[in-house]
């Protein structure tokens, strides 16, 4: 077997006795690292024994390397917890390190609430909640590191890690195109508090959309299972025993009327990907230019016939779905104080609703 090292490696510890475990070598991505068991090492557990000989590696990342099928032992895939034999053969290929937590961005943040143990953040549409493949910067995760970092040169805290390094903080999310309030933990006591209230459905939220089309009702209960979409993997849909489907509420109420569209305030009873567009969608009312579940990714004035020497015809009237988290009533991890975090109606969605109200 061919065994591929780093250029100009040291002693390998296991075959020089007097030597310590090599922390300065650097293993890339692909390689195949392969070790011997000495007896010394019998008995140890798979996911210790490299842990021990990767050290800038944590266990965690170790483990799940392991449950990809990243190790053999004697040629064998193995799980973590393998008690390893003296004079086994251990072939581990290297994956990639885990990314790093999102650099630290200059971008303006609109704060309604901001102490040691938590920030809440009316964050705007188009911005990605945290990092992940394709959207690397221009994240709120990115925004707050910097904001926040400025404080803790003056002695303040920065933001909890129990979301992992790309999550820094973040406790519950908003899709991309969805603008309003959102909160993330500064501690690891704050996140935990927090998540456990999303998990409980102890907080409130509320949300208002515009919607293409009238809710038949002024107020009703939507109450449809979600799962995810029989053939396009980014959508959601509703799905009855299906696998992966879960409980999905929503309640709504009609605040405007208007000629094919109106203004509704929506409260989410659970907590499900997608959920107030699909269960929008499935009363064939999906919120405004929701590309995704309207089938349209631009809304001109001529959508609402308004004529182009209007002057509210002037350029697009939006360009991301219609729906604004409203208002968050949670509590405080800290003070238990019941707060109510409320973001006003952006300007685009202004500008539709104006275009929609006759003169």
């Amino acid at each position: 077997m061919t065994t591929n090292l780093p250029p100009n490696p040291p002693p390998h510890p296991l075959n020089d006795e007097s030597a310590e475990l090599p922390t300065e070598v650097s293993w890339a991505a692909g390689d195949e690292a392969t070790f011997v068991v000495e007896p010394a090492d019998a008995g140890m557990r798979l996911d210790v024994f490299l842990a021990a000989r990767f050290p800038d590696r944590s266990r965690s990342f170790l483990a799940r390397a392991i449950d990809k099928g990243a190790v053999r032992v004697d040629g064998v895939q193995a799980r973590g917890s393998l008690k390893v034999k003296a004079g086994s053969l251990v072939c581990f290929m290297v994956p990639a390190p885990p990314r790093a937590g999102p650099a630290a961005e200059e971008i303006p943040l609109d704060f309604l609430h901001l102490d040691d143990w938590m920030a809440a953040v009316n964050k705007p549409a188009g911005m990605v909640v945290h990092p992940a493949k394709g959207n690397w910067k221009g994240t709120l995760a990115g925004a707050l590191k910097w904001h926040l970092e400025q404080q803790s040169a003056a002695g303040a805290v920065g933001l909890s890690t129990a979301g992992g390094p790309t999550r820094p903080g973040i406790v519950h999310r908003l899709d991309r195109d969805t603008s309003g309030v959102i909160v993330v933990a500064r501690t690891e006591e704050a996140h935990h508090a927090l998540a456990k209230q999303f998990e409980r459905r102890t907080t409130a939220k509320t949300y208002l959309a515009i919607t293409h089309g009238c809710p038949q009702f002024d107020r009703d209960e939507i109450d449809l299972p979600i799962g995810i979409h029989p053939y396009q993997r980014e959508k959601m849909a509703v799905r009855r025993d299906h696998s992966t489907s879960r409980e999905a509420v929503t309640r709504y109420e009609v605040v405007e009327r208007f000629r094919g569209a109106a203004l509704v305030r929506v409260t989410p009873q659970t907590g499900r990907t997608h959920q107030i567009r699909v269960h929008l969608a499935a009363i064939g009312c999906p919120v405004l230019c929701d590309s995704l579940y309207s089938g349209r990714a631009v809304i001109e004035p001529s959508f609402f016939g308004l004529p182009a020497t209007d002057s509210r015809a002037d350029g697009p009237l939006l360009t991301r779905q219609a729906l604004h988290a409203a208002r968050l009533e949670i509590t405080h991890p800290a003070t238990q104080e019941r707060l109510a975090l409320e973001a006003a109606l952006p300007a685009d969605m202004e500008r539709v609703l104006t275009a929609l109200r006759p003169r």
